[in-house]
């Protein structure tokens, strides 16, 4: 079995201008396609070849295997950020999750002062997440390839941190990337399934 690059859900400039295709074409093409290119070379021989991408994160967390882990993780990491955004008009957090925006952030603009608090001062490299933890939402970073599939928690969305991300478009203009993220990216119909998803899997107790 060979991990394979997952195909970007929309086109190198449909996130213009917020992010440019210049920039996704360093990102995608690049690191992306270096994390999944070097996961390869590093389980090539073991029993992590023949495992789904999320198994392989999690059993080789489990073993210290560090190349492994790094690569895996940031393979899977960056398809969850490119479906964490979305082209043309932004959308707004619609059902469930509204309502546990609504009352655990007190709004969507509380919500996003606290995401852009906590991305901004992710110190150095990571991800910044909102996640599901049983019947509450909560935000965390996370640092370098790190991510909350090794945790109980579900992750819903994710904004990538890392420098890379955004240097190209923004220089080291971190918070207007931020910015960009939550009022013209968010893909809050993905967040939305996420959450569902996971509502499911807790009553089937799986």
């Amino acid at each position: 079995m060979t991990f394979k690059l997952t195909e970007l859900p929309y086109d190198l400039d449909a996130l213009e201008p917020h992010v440019s295709a210049r920039t996704l074409e360093f990102h995608y093409g690049k690191h992306h396609k270096g994390y999944v290119d070097k996961l390869n070379q590093n389980a090539a021989g073991t029993p992590y070849e023949d495992m789904a991408l999320e198994e392989a994160i999690k059993e080789s967390h489990k073993n210290d295997d560090t190349p492994v882990y790094n690569n895996a993780s940031q393979a899977w990491n960056h398809t969850f950020f490119w479906d964490s955004m979305r082209p043309g008009v932004a959308s707004r957090p619609g059902g469930s999750l509204s309502d546990m925006i609504d009352s655990q952030f007190g709004g969507l603009d509380a919500f996003r002062k606290q995401f852009k608090e906590s991305a901004v001062g992710n110190f150095g490299s990571g991800w910044t997440w909102l996640v599901a933890d049983e019947d509450t939402l909560a935000i965390v970073s996370t640092s370098n390839a790190d991510s909350p599939l090794t945790t109980p928690t579900a992750p819903l969305i994710t904004l990538d941190v890392w420098e890379h991300a955004y240097y190209l478009d923004y220089q080291n203009s971190r918070d207007k990337f931020v910015d960009a993220f939550l009022e013209n990216l968010i893909n809050w119909d993905f967040a939305e399934d996420n959450l569902e998803a996971y509502k499911t899997r807790r009553q089937l107790n799986v």
